[in-house]
């Protein structure tokens, strides 16, 4: 009686570790997607390094960092 409830539980742990092994593979498998690049703009103003969805658009085109660095307009800090 003790070897079969031993050949039992032997057998029921070596499916478990087979099935689980073969899961956990077939998940590693697969290449994450790498993170998408963002486009980075400059503020007109100060000259702050964003990227552009952060961004406030201001008259011409132009990025700013903040709504009071558009309020201001483009500055000397910016660089060009």
């Amino acid at each position: 009686m003790i070897k079969i409830v031993l050949t039992l539980v032997i057998v029921v742990l070596a499916l478990m570790f087979w099935f689980g092994k073969g899961r956990r593979s077939g998940n590693a498998s697969r290449t994450p997607t790498p993170p998408r690049a963002l486009t980075m703009v400059s503020c007109a103003h100060c000259g702050l390094n964003l990227p552009q969805p952060e961004a406030v658009e201001g008259e011409g085109g132009r990025h700013y960092c903040s709504a009071e660095h558009r309020r201001l307009g483009p500055g000397a800090g910016a660089g060009g």
